[in-house]
């Protein structure tokens, strides 16, 4: 930011990192959501069927202040143990495939 005392740019620097701090508390709380919907939040009878959820996009890739936050954050919802099974994977096109899974799933009901 040009033109701008170094307080002002600590400022934005502290409201940035506010901000996805939250975004990343979020998103790891709705992956939460999808790891208890589908039973893998917890390690049953000493079961430890691993989860990996792939994640795409910039944010992900690149601040990895909003990376660690988020990755701490599943970990301190999940617990140590049931954190364990379950990896946070950086995937690299990850809609493409998306849309190429979904497309080949609908075309097996035409």
């Amino acid at each position: 930011i040009p033109n701008t005392s170094l307080s002002t740019r600590k400022v934005v620097v502290d409201v940035c990192n506010i901000v996805a701090t939250r975004g990343a508390r979020l998103a790891a709380a709705g992956i939460l959501g999808i790891l208890k919907k589908l039973r893998r939040d917890v390690v049953e009878d000493g079961v430890q069927q691993k989860a990996v959820i792939a994640i795409d996009g910039g944010l992900y890739e690149h601040y990895t202040y909003f990376r660690n936050c988020l990755e701490d954050t599943l970990r301190e919802l999940l617990g140590d143990e049931a954190s364990e099974i379950v990896s946070l994977v950086q995937s690299n096109d990850g809609s493409g495939i998306g849309a190429a899974l979904l497309a080949a799933s609908h075309s097996q009901y035409l």
